[in-house]
């Protein structure tokens, strides 16, 4: 559907956006198309043919320049630490590709528009060097150092799970030390020689570091073996089937409390029936609807950035695992809208 029909409307400030189109019969200005690059302003949406336009994540504006926004998103494309099957350097590609229904409605349940109260852009890419594998990690860090430096939060589209480690360490520098949130199959924390890049490991170098401040940090979902829990909560996807999202929720809170949150989702830690295109899948994992209600759930935490890591196009089927990735992304933003005013409205028993 195109998202030109009655009642998907641009978001409230969209009539004072770039030059007006033909309206839809009565000679009403009306904006259509390429807002990623034709939006001047930060806030409002228009309609979108879903099949068709710039693939900006949720449509938002490209731009370098983030004065004036609250979140940054932003692609880092490197799979060079993957131990098992590479290809998640094409995942930022396909979350944006995977976003554009997500920005034709008010937003599920929330019923909202999360752009008319928060300014987000989509900064593109992180330039890396693949072939200067010592250059990836500080480059990335120096990116995320450069947005937070501006004011604005961070959404980072991965590419393996070893980015986490330099954007931790960039957060980390303006929040001192973070709570981790992590869903995942895989703890991260097998042992590190403070040097390698690795996607199994980096979660270990960053508490050993004291970037995370593991008293304060949950991993959610896992249901592979490690022989140490290096201190982290381990809520195990067994566990969560047996107990239910609400108990999950409970010992988050509990656990996090005032702490600066930083959320970092692997969607290996959905199961692969909901997630097959990723790296290194592992039967028994969370099924869509509870890595939803769990993202859902943080409402009122101190929330200060997420990546979504580890989606691989080529494992993927009719994009079930990037929609998945960007449907968790555009909750955690809804959250933040939140924060900025927006309320929720209800239609139905949720």
């Amino acid at each position: 559907m195109s998202g030109e029909k009655s009642g998907r409307q641009p978001g409230a400030g969209s009539a004072q956006q770039d030059g007006p189109e033909a309206g839809p019969g009565d000679g009403a200005p009306v904006q259509r198309g390429d807002q990623a690059f034709r939006r001047r302003g930060l806030l409002g949406r228009w309609p979108e043919m879903t099949y068709g336009g710039a693939l900006s994540f949720l449509r938002r504006n490209y731009s370098r320049d983030a004065a004036g926004a609250d979140v940054v998103v932003s692609g880092v494309p490197f799979d060079n630490a993957v131990t098992f099957r590479p290809g998640c350097r094409l995942g930022p590609q396909a979350i944006r590709a995977a976003s554009v229904q997500l920005a034709e409605l008010k937003a599920f349940p929330f019923g909202f528009d999360p752009f008319e109260t928060l300014s987000v852009i989509d900064w593109g890419d992180v330039h890396l060097d693949p072939h200067r594998p010592e250059t990836v990690l500080p480059a990335i860090e120096a990116h995320a150092a450069e947005i937070l430096a501006a004011g604005a939060r961070m959404l980072t589209f991965g590419g393996d799970h070893s980015i986490s480690y330099p954007l931790l360490r960039a957060h980390a520098a303006v929040h001192g030390p973070v709570a981790l949130l992590q869903v995942d199959a895989h703890c991260d924390t097998w042992p590190d020689d403070g040097a390698r890049m690795d996607h199994g490991t980096m979660f270990a170098r960053a508490a050993a570091e004291g970037i995370i401040d593991v008293e304060r940090s949950v991993q959610l979902g896992l249901r592979s073996f490690n022989d140490r829990d290096h201190g982290f909560e381990i809520l195990t996807a067994p566990w969560i089937h047996r107990n239910g999202i609400a108990a999950a929720l409970e010992v988050v809170r509990a656990r996090v409390g005032a702490a600066p949150l930083y959320l970092s989702f692997d969607v290996d830690g959905l199961d692969p029936a909901f997630a097959p295109g990723t790296g290194t899948p592992v039967a028994g994992g969370l099924a869509s609807w509870q890595a939803l209600e769990l993202v859902r759930g943080l409402a009122g935490l101190k929330l200060i950035g997420m990546d979504v890591v580890e989606v691989s196009p080529p494992w993927d089927h009719a994009e079930i695992t990037a929609l998945a990735a960007a449907t968790v992304a555009h909750d955690w933003l809804c959250l933040l809208a939140e924060e900025r005013g927006a309320r929720r409205v209800g239609v139905g028993r949720l």
